[in-house]
């Protein structure tokens, strides 16, 4: 089984041992020296990829090729192309050309551009990123690819995602030079993406109108039994996830995505599936990848796959832990504290300034996690609180209040977990507890940015972050450049600037109200909503970080916070459209039904006890009768919600009025509703239950 492991993985990916064998040894090599060293690629090497790609991919039974990119529309796109063609004399041939490979032509009008682009201006263009591997999906050979407008505006995420990676390259290699290493040429961010989703059945999927037209469920009284006794997280799996995990498994292996870690989550019917580290890009292409498959492999077994951060009203929500780290082409890990971190001059420059840097832009990074379903999950008591902060530990929280105050940072002893057994191994303690509250915790050699919606794409969580840190290497390179790099000196230069930020250091509960008031004192943001957190992506520091970077220009920021306001409304009409559409066609035609049987059976009790006052049946209908006649108010008022919504036309008055009317709109709706499924019986009820949802699976 290892062997057939071994055998098949990245079978169908154009990874480094296909090049190896196929290309001439001076076009690998020059493609080596892009992917590991940041060099421009030679467009003369492009015919022979091209050749080599093609004849790989026909082996491979692929047909068609296709310039893989992924717009600002949240997914992925792709325009196939077929490698036949017709010779002078009407044969049919196979053909992929060089240019073929670095471009293609999209139509860019049908594509949100946010303002960058008008509805006739059509043209736009994909190019290769040749640092990340091209693969065979569905016979069709993609290549990954940047996508940009004909005026060089970047339409996708990719782009600026490879942006921020080549200043935060430029700026970690300008620290480590003044720190005295000359041996490291590329400094790259490594990036391993936690995904998190549900597992429920297509036959019940098919049955809410909620489930298909928003992901999530907009009714839905709770279940007798959820998550209250934590026997389902890490538990093991029924044999229909099994057996789903396994054909997951073999695809992602196949495409030589290092699916590592799986595991049942706390609610019932969510689950986990972790990566290992690669680069940004790379990482951001293959959790694209893993996204469409887990659907794909989930449609096959008869089950449908959930990535809405919130399906479930009262139980856990899903999010995708980003995993982010730096790595030097020498093999070092930048964020290791390694055996004594009060002497890791290295380790403690590059820990301070991802915690200056979270502090500084605490906004921005709010912000490119921003969205309809996110904004459920954060702040809730299963997910971070929409709050920034940094997680340490004791220890290295010790480390950095002591370069604050000028002292020498003594280390705790050494300690082992003492279990009181005695057959059981002695481990070590890592240096840090872990926090599951918090929404940037540091967990070893990497930091763990929790707040990731599970739906959507880490690139803009990676591009702010990268920016803000890139930007803050830069501070510090600048600083330290000429002089002698001391742990004395170098403390120095730290001091001033970790004083100002160390505010945003807090080890606690960050579910707690407590942290909410103290994060208030210190002057953190408490941006819960997409309304609120977007718009923050303007402010001039923000823009200026932009400029500064070269990672997005002021207009390229524009239409972004456009894009995911605009996202964001939509989002929410969708919803309210839904329920309303749930309302009037479902939920009330069950109630007048059930209603129906309660005052038969109240006409029944009382011809047979004509002295009976009030009997269960009356209580019941009163109830349900106050309840649909709440539940009908509350249709009229979503519709003229949704009108109001309609008429707006400014994307951030319409994110506001989502905000502050539509959605509290909903939530009425919402109680009504879930009081009637409470009192209608089970075979009048209009789709299936929490119960059936959570528990059908098996």
């Amino acid at each position: 089984m290892c062997d057939d492991i071994r055998r098949s993985f990245g079978r169908a990916v154009f990874g480094d041992e296909v090049m190896k064998e196929r290309l001439p040894e001076a076009v690998y090599t020059a493609i080596k020296k892009t992917m590991d060293g940041g060099r421009r690629l030679d467009p003369s090497v492009a015919s022979e990829v091209a050749r080599a790609m093609k004849e790989w991919a026909l082996e491979l039974g692929a047909t068609h090729f296709t310039h893989w990119f992924q717009p600002l529309s949240g997914v992925t796109a792709e325009k196939h192309d077929a490698f036949l063609s017709p010779a002078p004399d009407g044969t049919p041939i196979t053909e992929f050309s060089g240019k073929e490979l670095f471009r293609g032509e999209p139509d860019a009008s049908s594509f949100p551009s946010g303002g960058l682009r008008a509805t006739f201006e059509a043209r736009g263009y994909t190019a290769w990123d040749p640092t990340s591997y091209a693969f065979v999906k569905d016979r069709v050979l993609c290549i990954p690819t940047a996508f940009c407008s004909y005026g060089g505006e970047a339409l996708d995420k990719k782009t600026p995602l490879l942006r921020s990676m080549e200043v935060i390259n430029k700026q970690a290699i300008r620290v480590l030079r003044a720190l005295g290493d000359e041996t490291t040429a590329k400094v790259n961010v490594t990036v391993g993406a936690e995904q998190e989703f549900f597992l429920i059945r297509k036959e019940d999927f098919d049955k809410r109108r909620d489930l298909i037209y928003t992901g999530r469920t907009l009714f839905g009284a709770p279940a007798p039994k959820d998550q209250q006794l934590d026997d389902h997280y890490f538990g093991a799996f029924k044999p229909a996830v099994s057996a789903f995990m396994d054909d997951l498994n073999a695809e992602l292996w196949a495409l030589g995505i290092y699916a590592k870690t799986e595991h049942n989550e706390v609610a019932p019917a969510q689950h986990e599936i972790a990566p290992v580290f690669c680069r940004a890009n790379i990482a951001c292409d293959q959790n694209q990848l893993m996204m469409e498959i887990m659907k794909k492999v989930a449609a096959r077994h008869g089950m449908v796959c959930l990535l809405h951060e919130k399906p479930f009203e009262g139980v856990n929500g899903s999010g995708k832990h980003n995993n982010w780290s730096l790595s030097t082409d020498t093999g070092k890990n930048l964020l290791d504290p390694g055996d004594t971190p009060q002497e890791n001059v290295q380790f403690l420059v590059f820990l301070s300034a991802v915690v200056c840097a979270v502090d500084e832009y605490q906004d921005l990074l709010r912000a490119s996690v921003a969205s309809a379903g996110n904004d459920h999950r954060l702040g809730k008591s299963e997910a971070p609180p929409a709050i920034v902060s940094v997680f340490l530990g004791d220890e290295l929280t010790g480390l950095l209040r002591a370069v604050v105050d000028g002292e020498r940072y003594t280390p705790r002893a050494a300690d082992v977990l003492g279990t009181g057994v005695h057959v059981l191994p002695k481990i070590p303690k890592d240096n840090t507890d872990r926090n599951r509250t918090s929404p940037f915790a540091f967990t070893g050699n990497k930091f763990e940015f929790r707040m990731v919606g599970s739906s959507d794409s880490i690139a803009g969580a990676n591009i702010a972050l990268n920016a803000a840190v890139a930007d803050e290497l830069c501070s510090i390179a600048d600083e330290l450049e000429g002089k002698d790099c001391s742990f004395e000196t170098v403390s120095e230069v730290l001091r001033e600037r970790l004083g100002k930020h160390f505010r945003i250091i807090f080890n606690g509960d960050g579910y707690g109200e407590e942290w909410i008031e103290e994060a208030g004192k210190r002057g953190l943001l408490n941006l819960p909503t997409t309304a609120d957190a977007v718009v923050r992506m303007l402010d001039s520091k923000n823009i200026e970080l932009f400029r500064r970077t070269g990672v997005y220009s002021e207009a390229e920021a524009e239409s972004r916070c456009e894009i995911m306001l605009d996202n964001y409304a939509k989002k929410v009409a969708i919803e309210a459209n839904t329920m309303v559409d749930m309302i009037n066609h479902d939920i009330l035609p069950s109630a007048v039904k059930y209603s129906k049987v309660l005052s038969d059976g109240a006409a029944a009790k009382k011809a047979i006890s004509p002295r009976l006052s009030i009997c269960m049946e009356e209580k019941l209908l009163d109830r349900l009768a106050d309840l649909t006649d709440e539940l009908y108010e509350c249709s009229n008022i979503l519709e003229e919600s949704t009108a109001a919504l309609r008429r707006t036309e400014n994307a951030i008055e319409a994110a506001e009025l989502c905000r502050d009317r539509v959605l509290s709109d909903m939530h009425r709706a919402r109680v009504a509703a879930d009081g009637i499924e409470k009192i209608v019986g089970r075979e009048f009820w209009c789709y299936p239950t929490y119960g059936d949802l959570m528990h059908d699976v098996r």
